[in-house]
């Protein structure tokens, strides 16, 4: 076994003793570690995922399917034809971001200020007294806590504000489609982290399949252009080598 593997092992398996304190319901984690516990499992999931992406990386073999998928999902996620598939889903999420960015811009507590997220967050980290309240996780009420106390809400407001408008462009144009639904799923799971299911549940779902279909999702739209220009790490586009952007590819026959 390689120094890698080795030490993906071992993180491995400390993060994974880290869960089971978390989860089990024998031997709960003192309210003091609770924080530091929970940081520190993420914290070495994320490595672990590196570290085996970094060993992945040196092996020849790495690029082997080990797994077929479904003709469907190749089509879905890979042929260029089910862009049209995808076009619907990516506007009207496109255009729900944008109406949000948008009626925050326009309406106050957002851009002046924060009043309105400061609202927000104090009401989300509000527990009643039978112990509950709209966070359900103790290391994200704390995070939320810590932001409140700071006044980071100041700039916070702006941030969320312009990333939705700029989240729903990208969608509605289809550029850089997976980055941008991407980041809409990230808001998605922060509202739902926050305790605010309204429709986040479902446009959630909705931008993972997007992000899935990164590559043909923005088929119809400037990433027609754009991908073959600016290319991916692991296949440089045309403006690296200097060379005309080419057509893209198109998997499976795909028009």
């Amino acid at each position: 076994m390689s120094q890698t593997r080795s030490l993906a092992a071992a993180v491995g398996a400390v993060a994974t003793i880290l869960l089971l304190w978390m989860v089990n319901p024998w031997v709960a984690v003192p309210d003091s570690l609770s924080g530091v516990v929970t940081w520190a499992f993420w914290i070495l999931s994320i490595v672990l995922v590196a570290v085996l992406y970094v060993d992945a990386r040196h092996d020849p073999t790495s690029g082997t399917v080990e797994t077929e998928g479904p003709d469907f999902a190749r089509f879905l996620f890979s042929n260029s034809r089910a862009a049209l598939v995808w076009l619907p889903i990516r506007l009207f999420l496109g255009f729900t971001w944008l109406e949000a960015g948008l009626h925050k811009a326009t309406g106050t507590g957002w851009l002046d200020g924060g009043a309105a997220l400061k609202g927000y967050w104090t009401a989300a980290i509000a527990v009643s007294n039978q112990g509950k309240g709209p966070i359900t996780y103790d290391w994200y009420r704390d995070f939320i806590t810590t932001l409140l106390n700071g006044g980071h809400y100041t700039w916070f407001a702006p941030l969320i504000t312009y990333g939705e408008i700029l989240v729903g462009i990208g969608l509605i144009v289809g550029a850089l489609t997976g980055i941008a639904a991407f980041f809409g799923a990230f808001m998605n799971m922060s509202y739902l982290l926050a305790g605010s299911a309204s429709t986040n549940p479902v446009l959630f779902t909705l931008a993972i399949g997007l992000i899935l279909a990164w590559k043909v999702a923005g088929y119809y739209g400037l990433d027609r252009v754009l991908l073959p220009v600016l290319g991916t790490p692991w296949a440089p586009g045309s403006i690296p080598s200097g060379q005309p952007a080419r057509e893209p590819r198109r998997s499976g026959g795909g028009a």
